[in-house]
């Protein structure tokens, strides 16, 4: 059977149960944090905060809080009836839902420049999914109040917000759409996505990193068995490598081409 290099630690879990969460590290205050120097940044294009413009971006990163998390700390609750929205500045972040089974589902990734918990602040309904660091995270963190003042004020931001939450409700669309394909087309296919949404430029190729590969087989709706055995015919034709919670993709058009089903 196919498994990471360097495994983990023994007893170490790949998602901590919900509400058992370390706590996170808050700093308050309106600016930007002194050691945090991300107000003048650029965030990835297809981010939320990289679609915004940058006067705005500054005006809305003044608000609320920076807030800091090491690795396996739970920020949101699925269920809980918070309504703080989250702004990533730095890190990964994993969103899990609860299935009828009682089971934790990967949905997605998260990171720098994106945002997670805006639903609730937005509509005033409990969490519709759980959020965990999956390594140090820094966020600015914002209450609903000033969240949906700002919105009315800046429709340009609002209209990005919107946008931000569509992307969201299209990425599990594809993924419900893609479950009646083999599971290694269904697999090449979120690889693809990661790799644009997420990837990493190294020296052989591109690296998605933080997914185990248990967690690698929630994300696509397959069992960890067939989601090894897929991994392993990829990494057999030299398309990618798997090591400890990280897969470089090394031929990116060929892995496109097998997530087009045409390999």
């Amino acid at each position: 059977m196919l498994s990471f290099d360097d495994p983990p630690p023994v007893g170490e879990a790949a998602m901590p149960p919900v509400g058992e969460a370390a706590a996170g590290t808050v700093s308050s205050g309106n600016g930007c944090d002194p050691d945090e120097s991300r107000c003048g940044r650029d965030w990835p294009g297809h981010t939320f905060l990289g679609r915004i413009d940058r006067r705005l971006r500054s005006e809305l990163l003044g608000l609320g809080q920076i807030v800091r998390f090491t690795g396996g700390t739970i920020m949101i609750i699925e269920g809980d009836t918070d309504r703080d929205l989250f702004i990533l500045l730095d890190g990964v972040c994993k969103v899990t839902g609860v299935t009828p089974h009682g089971a934790q589902a990967l949905l997605a990734v998260r990171v720098g420049g994106d945002v997670v918990g805006e639903l609730a602040a937005m509509d005033g309904e409990p969490r519709s999914a759980t959020v965990t660091a999956g390594g140090a995270v820094t966020a600015r963190r914002i209450s609903a109040a000033d969240t949906n003042l700002f919105l009315g004020n800046h429709p340009a931001v609002a209209a990005e917000m919107n946008r931000a939450v569509a992307a969201k409700l299209r990425w599990s669309t594809r993924r419900r759409v893609d479950y009646g394909d083999q599971v290694k087309i269904r697999l090449a296919r979120v690889l693809v996505e990661l790799a644009y949404l997420h990837g990493e430029a190294v020296d052989d190729g591109i690296s998605i990193g933080v997914l185990t590969q248990p967690e690698v087989g929630a994300l696509i709706g397959a069992g960890e068995p067939s989601a090894h055995k897929a991994l392993a015919e990829l990494r057999a034709a030299g398309i990618l490598s798997t090591r400890y919670r990280r897969i470089v993709i090394h031929d990116l058009p060929t892995l496109g081409t097998v997530a087009d089903g045409d390999r």
